[in-house]
């Protein structure tokens, strides 16, 4: 069964002091892993839904198509660690392929990780699962739970974009240092139009997603946010090669939470995610740069994609 996921207080602190961090700098930003409470969680399951949303459709036909060619290259039978899992429903659909001996999904949002990993362990009671709520964006202390014969760790839908490309290395370099190998999925650069239409729906549905976010720390901080008095921005940054998004205050306003307060003027922003885009040549030199061999990598017939399954060097 899957462990209990309760944050302690030690972790609520760690929280509230990065969050209080962030919302106090001169520009101010929030992690994008508090995206992703549990309606979050949802809200990103009905992105991926979006026309506009190619990454996840076309990961999704990648790893159709060229699914027998992937598992032959990863092998039966690994410890598959499923970093920022969300409903589990990617590593789900290689449990057939892949078989592996271990299921170990991790994500932030613990309540909804729980419930998709037992609904889970009902489907598959011959794989072993073991559910850990964390954050595993600065740490990644796995417990003696987690096997550590032949450990995969699974990083679809281009998360790895999230990070500024530092950040990104310093990331690769502790799953290299966690003894594993990677499955990994990469978004590349395009047409931007393309990239615009993707974080700014027709429907609203990313901007919901990203107002989301205010609901989640007024949850955490005992903030007042009010999410009429915000808009959602979301657009392509050519020069650093990222998405941008972020909440501009749509008039000047002042948010308190127990212990602080920050004043906002008219078009002031909130910087709440970015997604990195890059070529097949400068995210093979990252891997490389990290400790990884590119073992072999496929993408969709447009190029817009890539999945990469890389071994430790």
């Amino acid at each position: 069964m899957a462990d209990n996921l309760q944050r302690s207080d030690t972790e609520t602190n760690v929280i509230r002091d990065e969050l209080i961090a962030g919302l106090t700098a001169p520009r101010a930003t929030t992690s994008p892993k508090y995206l992703y409470d549990a309606l979050g969680s949802k809200l990103f399951e009905a992105i991926c839904e979006l026309p506009e949303y190619y990454p996840t459709r076309t990961e999704a036909a990648i790893f159709e198509r060229h699914g027998a060619e992937i598992a032959s290259s990863v092998g039966a039978g690994a410890t598959l660690i499923d970093l920022g899992a969300g409903n589990c429903a990617k590593a789900a659909r290689l449990f057939p392929s892949l078989a592996p001996s271990q299921y170990v999904p991790i994500d932030i949002s613990a309540d909804f990780l729980k419930a998709a990993v037992a609904q889970l362990e009902r489907q598959f009671p011959d794989i072993r699962m073991l559910a850990l709520g964390m954050d595993f964006s600065s740490t990644l202390d796995l417990p003696p739970a987690v096997s550590d014969a032949r450990r995969l760790f699974f990083y679809p839908g281009s998360s790895i974009g999230n990070f500024h490309p530092g950040e990104a290395l310093a990331f690769l370099r502790r799953l290299r240092q966690a003894d594993g190998d990677l499955l990994i999925g990469v978004d590349l650069v395009k047409d931007r139009a393309v990239l615009d239409a993707a974080y700014d729906d027709a429907l609203g549905v990313t901007a919901s997603f990203n107002l989301n976010l205010l609901h989640h720390l007024n949850r955490l901080l005992g903030a007042d946010f009010n999410l009429r008095e915000w808009k959602h921005r979301g657009f392509f940054n050519p020069e650093l090669s990222r998405i941008e998004m972020h909440l501009e205050a749509r008039r000047d306003l002042t948010v308190r939470w127990n212990g602080g307060v920050r004043r906002f003027g008219e078009g002031e922003r909130i910087h709440t995610e970015n997604s990195y885009k890059y070529t097949p040549d400068s995210f093979a030199g990252l891997l490389q740069e990290a400790g990884f061999h590119l073992a072999q990598r496929w993408t969709d017939e447009r190029g817009w994609f890539m999945v990469c399954h890389a071994r430790r060097g």
